[in-house]
């Protein structure tokens, strides 16, 4: 069985922080990640793309292992 990567296991954790956040946004229209860095700002847009980066990372991975 192969073990998760550090970078594999960040990337599941920025993906879950992500769903979560869009799960409040969708549930009750409260964007946490704006809450905390500011809306639009600097930090937050960079949250939002290592977030989606994160996505992007853990969909090849996925792909990679249902071909193993």
């Amino acid at each position: 069985m192969n073990k998760l990567s550090t970078m594999d296991l960040v990337a599941i954790v920025l993906l879950v922080v992500g769903g979560l956040n869009w799960g409040l946004v969708g549930l009750f229209g409260f964007d946490l990640v704006a809450a905390v860095f500011g809306d639009m700002s600097v930090l937050s847009r960079i949250v939002y793309v290592v977030v989606g980066a994160s996505a992007v990372y853990v969909a090849v991975m996925s792909a990679k292992l249902g071909k193993s």
